[in-house]
């Protein structure tokens, strides 16, 4: 296939919507040859099944139940990312932030739980193996990839040096290796340069470690090493948070450029740290997928969190079900929410409220709590609930 720009991407492929900020066919690998699932009447393919993806497949056929919606996802659990870090403080386990497709499947997606390969959007078809399935529109929404060759050793480090990044075992294996960690020891997290998922998460991270090792091992040190020139989301507020927790050794424009698993150090451009654990989050982009189709441009300059995947996914289900009607696909701006947690019991929040401007998306609001409290807690457990059921029930 010849090289496509991304605008004569989304005109070929029908999609004009880009990449999201996010009846079962399982177990149909094997008989995935040519067109394996022939369509019958309209048809969205979602690729991917987190909070944009499940979100934007879950709305189209809320909006239109006579399209059919497959998505593909190869995990076959989805697992929530926000409220991660406090797994790694022995405060939830990953079991609490661990769900089933089942509810979509209720509503009529169609789940296939296989990586898609290629998109072709001159004939309008995805590759998954040796088949491939036809679409009328498609929703691309592949998450993050890791850049791991901007970092000497990592690639050959990726099962010993975790990221715990994407939720689920890594974060598992990243909290056993601090509960091990001997009280006296050096944890070192490093932060990569924006633009990354959640631009708030290495910060709430740093707080809720912080916290465990004053709580469990108060000898113990956090040296955060952030790639960035200053905390770049709340700041004031995780400064203020993180007045509780001496164990912090806050380095900005510190970038990591190599790791070295065996000598247990990690190397920036200006100096060599010794680690007994080291949480390494890779600097990122988006999915391959979203990549070789050139659909990486464009970027909307909103933060990269759950909540605008989610809102986002419903503003492309909208689009998505206009142009299949026929209709003009209406104008709607994102919205934004992000707590997160700065101790056992407390959070702090932001609130981004946008507008559609001459065709672009424009902040018109910002607007932070005063200061932590148990309270926005309180509220961050039931925004959690509220929007995994929103994406999956």
């Amino acid at each position: 296939m010849s090289a496509l720009t991304r605008r004569g991407f989304l005109r070929a492929s029908g999609l004009g919507l880009g990449v999201l900020a996010g009846g079962g066919l399982a177990g149909c690998a094997a008989s995935m040859k040519g067109d394996f699932a022939p369509k019958t009447g309209p048809r969205v393919v979602v690729i991917g099944g987190g909070w944009g993806g499940a979100t934007a497949a879950k709305y189209v056929r809320l909006l239109d139940p006579g399209v059919e919606v497959v998505l593909i996802e190869p995990n076959r659990q989805f697992v929530s990312c926000p409220f991660s870090n406090l797994v790694l403080a022995g405060l939830r386990s990953i079991d609490s932030l661990t769900m089933g497709y089942d509810g979509l499947r209720k509503h009529g997606v169609r789940i296939i739980h296989e990586t898609a390969s290629a998109i072709e959007p001159d004939t309008k078809r995805v590759r998954l193996g040796e088949g491939y399935l036809q679409y009328d529109r498609l929703m691309v929404s592949p998450g993050v990839d890791f850049q791991w060759e901007q970092v000497e050793g990592l690639a050959q480090s990726q099962d010993t040096v975790l990221h715990a990044w994407k939720a689920g075992p890594q974060t598992v294996r990243l909290a056993q290796q601090l509960a091990a960690m001997p009280d006296g020891g050096v944890f070192v997290l490093s932060i990569p340069l924006a633009a990354y998922r959640c631009p708030p998460g290495p910060y709430e991270r740093t707080s809720m470690v912080a916290w465990y090792l004053k709580t469990s091992k108060p000898r113990s040190k956090l040296i955060v090493l952030d790639a960035n020139q200053n905390i770049i989301s709340k700041t004031a507020l995780f400064r203020a948070a993180w007045q509780a927790y001496p164990n912090i050794d806050y380095r900005p424009a510190s970038r990591v450029i190599g790791v070295d698993p065996g000598a247990r150090e990690v190397r920036t451009e200006f100096d060599r740290i010794r680690y007994d654990v080291v949480n390494l989050i890779p600097p990122q982009r988006a999915g391959a997928i979203a990549v070789q189709a050139d659909l990486v441009g464009g970027d909307l300059p909103v933060p990269k969190s759950g909540n605008v995947a989610n809102a986002m996914g419903k503003i492309a289900a909208a689009s998505v079900v206009s142009l299949i009607n026929g209709k003009q696909p209406p104008s709607l701006a994102p919205g934004n929410t992000c707590y997160s947690w700065v101790s056992d019991r407390e959070a702090i929040a932001v609130v981004n409220a946008y507008k559609i401007d001459n065709g672009k998306v424009v902040q018109i609001e910002q607007k932070l709590t005063p200061a932590q409290s148990p309270l926005v807690a309180q509220r961050a457990v039931g925004w959690a609930q509220s929007i995994w059921a929103d994406i999956l029930a």
